[in-house]
């Protein structure tokens, strides 16, 4: 172990504890590797299959807005949701299709997409507010041992982004009164965000995409980027992608960080308790120290959940709204489909590089105000942005049509 701790310059300890968590490890990177299975048990019909892969994508959306599951919600929304308009798509084809939603078919299910804590207890929930109100006082006991300024204390989360999902009500093209019917693409990506307590260091933007060389990235190098480019087939941040993420990005970019504000390079960062962070980050640098919040109080204390996510999707939102206002009222005579069909993941990538950077030193100091009072500096800035937090589309419900057109969407990707 000491061999490898200096071939890779990390700890022993840390070789020991990685080690130790082999088996969890590689259960997480199974999970978020495609597999191809050699044995086929049993062939499922067409109706069946799409039904599977739209209840997985409506999964994978309460997932990343943090809504729990329990297994009553995943059957009604298979049975009485899901099926019933898939068959209807299918018409006479689909006649003699059943499906029951029955607990055999659950734990199948369950076993394919190795879910876990599916059910989220009432007194988990009602442990919440004592858990968020005693922590505070034991992060300052942290803060206060350790010596840290605003300036080294992080915090990051994860987010989904629909980059091509907008609103009904706020279509901004004469195109949508021809065609009431018509919807644009819809596709999601994950977006790891965050910054410090003192607001003037914003993280570069970890960004997971269903698929590792789309065509609109075809000539671009992925370094120069403005974000950290990843993927995996569920788009979703992973264990080990979150360690490479880690050790690679965030260590080095906050070490430059320091040494630009001449201050020491001791860093504490404060994560919650998602599958995918790992539990043994501590071991991986004597410079940085990890403390997880709470189990149930993201959005009671986690500072990018009190309005710095929120303000970014409002930025990015008008930015790409003005975007497609320009495009159709212009000279050119683009209809919104075709701007649509023209919006790429690049430009996505493009507007939320801006997005994220119109975000103020102010609004990111401010959303600490509930973990870290006293580094919390009161601006008119601030109340302008718990005001405006109501108005920004975080948690747009997909309907089944949205999920049948995310699925094709990918399909198309893929060929």
């Amino acid at each position: 172990m000491s061999n490898v701790a200096r071939s890779y310059q990390m700890n022993r300890s840390t070789i020991g504890t990685i080690l130790k968590n082999k088996d969890r490890i590689m259960e997480h990177v199974r999970s978020s590797v495609p597999r191809h299975s050699t044995i086929i048990s049993k062939k499922r019909g067409k109706v069946i299959e799409e039904l599977l892969n739209l209840l997985s994508i409506w999964m994978e959306d309460c997932h990343q807005k943090r809504k729990p599951l329990s297994l009553m919600l995943i059957q009604e929304k298979a049975l009485k949701g899901l099926f019933e308009d898939v068959k209807t798509k299918y018409g006479e084809e689909a006649a003699d299709v059943t499906f029951t939603a029955s607990h055999g078919w659950f734990n199948r299910f369950k076993a394919r997409n190795n879910l876990h804590n599916i059910k989220v207890t009432g007194e988990a929930a009602s442990a919440d507010t004592v858990a968020a109100q005693e922590f505070p006082a034991t992060l300052k006991e942290i803060i206060k041992e350790g010596a840290f300024s605003p300036q080294q204390i992080f915090n990051v989360d994860e987010t989904g982004l629909y980059w091509k999902k907008m609103p009904d009500r706020t279509y901004i093209s004469k195109e949508e009164k021809s065609m009431p019917g018509f919807k644009p693409a819809k596709d999601r990506l994950t977006l790891l965000l965050g910054g410090n307590a003192a607001g003037d260091m914003k993280i570069k933007p970890l960004l997971v995409y269903h698929a590792e060389n789309p065509r609109a990235l075809k000539n671009i190098a992925k370094a120069s980027l403005p974000v950290v480019w990843k993927s995996n087939r569920k788009a979703w941040v992973t264990l080990a992608m979150f360690q490479d993420w880690f050790y690679h990005h965030f260590i080095p970019e906050v070490e430059r960080y320091c040494r630009d504000k001449n201050i020491p390079f001791n860093i504490l960062l404060l994560l919650d308790n998602a599958p995918g962070h790992p539990p043994f980050l501590d071991d991986f640098h004597a410079n940085v120290k990890v403390v997880f919040l709470p189990p149930n109080t993201t959005f009671l204390l986690q500072p990018m959940d009190q309005g710095a996510i929120a303000t970014f999707k409002k930025y990015y939102l008008r930015r790409t709204f003005r975007q497609a206002l320009k495009a159709t009222e212009g000279e050119s005579g683009m209809t919104l489909r075709e701007f649509w069909k023209n919006f790429t993941i690049y430009n996505a990538i493009k507007n939320i590089d801006a997005s994220w950077h119109e975000i103020s030193t102010a609004t990111m100091n401010g959303v600490w105000k509930k973990l870290c009072p006293m580094f919390v500096h009161d601006s008119p800035s601030l109340a302008k942005l718990q005001a405006e937090e109501q108005n920004v589309v975080d948690n747009l419900e997909l309907t089944n049509e949205d999920l049948m057109e995310l699925d094709n969407q990918r399909k198309e990707e893929e060929k």
